[in-house]
């Protein structure tokens, strides 16, 4: 990818591309995908990229990930006109188009005859496949245990600590732990490259929802007040932030929801901005924020 004529921002985004893609693909295949924080197919085929990439790391498969709203130029070069978009790349060049590969049997299916046909040579490969581990942590996480699953992650960043969804997971744990100091502690020191990463993103939304949480006296005097008015927005969205970051989403949603039937352009569609907030804190892949979007369909699209 030249450089003749391009403008410093376009310089830039092509010597970011030679370092975090081209140079790696020299001895490895590539999975470049090109997704957008708004995209939610994106989002969704994240963890099997993810997993698949972990498992292949051995046999000199790598991970890229380019945001097309921070990369346009880059994405442009690639003609990419819908995401996601998902390519294998081989010594800095397209050898596949693997974005209709969204399982992981199918994306291993191709990965396993690229890599019988191409001289692969892994180097630097991480020793070990952390994706077990991961599945690990997030099983128990899940299940409540939040020292636990965060001692689980800090483990897992001893091996991989580079691996985003480590990362937020650990932030995640910590949070769920009450250990709101930590958790911020854990983000700031996360390798600035991996900001964007969707699993970083979530961990952000979930951190920035929980020093929302007030004590049990204020969150009383707050549910009390919406309850005395509930034709007041600031206080029913004072209540619903503070319902969600006290672990009560149910309630947050509800309240939420009632918003936006109500007056959904109210403060600039705040409601509405809060609830995708928490929608991203949990994951979009979780059962309660599907039930909950096609609640929030139903009132937007009747």
């Amino acid at each position: 990818m030249a450089t003749l004529g391009l403008n410093l921002d376009e310089q830039k985004a092509v010597d970011r591309f030679r370092k975090n893609v081209v140079e790696p693909s020299m001895n490895a295949i590539v999975i470049l995908d090109f997704w957008a924080e708004w995209c939610g197919p994106c989002k969704a085929l994240t963890p099997v990229l993810e997993k698949v990439a972990a498992e292949y790391a051995d046999k000199g498969v790598l991970l890229a990930k380019i945001n097309v709203d921070e990369e346009p130029f880059i994405a442009a070069q690639f003609q990419v006109r819908s995401i996601p978009t998902v390519y294998a790349l081989f010594q800095g060049q397209p050898i596949a188009d693997l974005t209709a590969a969204r399982s992981e049997s199918q994306l291993k299916g191709v990965l396993d005859q690229l890599l019988a046909k191409l001289p692969v040579t892994p180097g630097g490969a991480p020793a070990e496949d952390v994706g077990p581990l991961i599945a690990m942590g997030e099983d128990v996480l899940t299940g409540g245990d939040g020292e636990r699953a965060a001692s689980i992650f800090a483990q897992i960043l001893d091996i991989a600590p580079d691996n985003a969804a480590a990362n937020a997971g650990l932030i995640r744990s910590l949070l769920a732990a009450g250990h709101l100091d930590e958790a911020q502690q854990a983000l700031d020191a996360v390798d600035p490259a991996l900001a964007a990463d969707p699993a970083l993103e979530r961990a952000k939304a979930a951190l920035a929802l929980a020093k929302d949480a007030p004590d049990a006296h204020e969150l009383a005097a707050l549910r009390a007040a919406a309850q005395q008015r509930p034709d007041d927005m600031d206080a029913q969205f004072a209540f619903a932030s503070a319902a969600f970051a006290s672990g009560d989403r149910d309630t947050a949603a509800d309240t939420l929801l009632r918003m936006i039937a109500t007056d959904r352009s109210w403060n600039e569609g705040a409601a509405r901005a809060k609830l995708l907030q928490m929608f991203e804190a949990i994951g979009l892949e979780d059962p309660w924020v599907a039930a909950t979007r096609r609640r929030l369909s139903t009132i937007l699209f009747g």
